[in-house]
């Protein structure tokens, strides 16, 4: 490993990681260290970084499950940037491809987008497994693995909201939907059963209706 003492953090403390794949060489992140995550990243041998938006220590994987064991930490000739060979156990994304440097749904994109076309793209990813896609890794982890992403995309939201960061809550409200369409096609539901059922509700106007009944 490294000494840390040789290292150049940044006016705030900071220094950039760029983590790699130690099989394929593969770059999967770009994220930031400070003292302590550093210090974390070489005495559990997994990679924890410091959260510029959340302003607090992040272990990978510590919620995802998605760890990243560290073979080895190289400082650049100016000892202020590090590379990080690492062991991936799933996904670098918070998007959930394998590296935060591809784009999960670039193929849908190709086309025009909409939700039905991007339905069927998810449909495929079950249908017929696709090497290092993130979509067709859930499918084989299966239904918990899905409802946990569900879950911690959601916290995201709120976390984002809570905040007033637009662009961070746009971001996290898209994650969100991807996960929930991965939800629909593994449980067998359609974006029409969806259509249809909002619209039975007039769900605007029944949702003030009870709110008022129920304050």
């Amino acid at each position: 490993m490294i000494d840390i003492n040789d290292i150049k953090f940044d006016e705030k403390g900071l220094i950039p990681a760029i983590i790699t794949d130690v099989n394929t060489g593969q770059v999967l992140t770009l994220a930031y260290m400070n003292r302590k995550s550093l210090e974390i990243s070489i005495e559990k041998k997994l990679t924890c970084f410091w959260s510029r938006s959340r302003q607090e220590l992040w272990l990978k994987g510590e919620t995802s499950g998605n760890y990243q064991h560290i073979v080895s930490i190289t400082a650049d000739c100016d000892r202020d940037a590090l590379l990080v060979a690492v062991q991936p156990e799933g996904p670098a994304c918070h998007l959930g491809s394998w590296s935060c440097f591809d784009d999960p749904l670039r193929e849908a994109k190709e086309e025009p987008f909409s939700y039905e076309g991007l339905m069927e793209l998810i449909r495929s990813r079950k249908l017929e497994k696709k090497a290092n896609s993130y979509t067709s890794y859930l499918f084989e982890k299966g239904l918990d693995k899905i409802l946990k992403k569900v879950g911690e995309e959601s916290t995201e939201v709120i976390i984002a909201a809570k905040a007033e960061d637009r662009a961070e809550t746009v971001y996290e409200i898209a994650d969100l939907a991807y996960h929930v369409m991965v939800l629909m096609v593994e449980a067998g539901i359609s974006l029409e059963e969806i259509r249809s059922e909002l619209a039975s509700r007039h769900v605007i106007d029944r949702k003030v209706k009870q709110e008022k009944m129920t304050g």
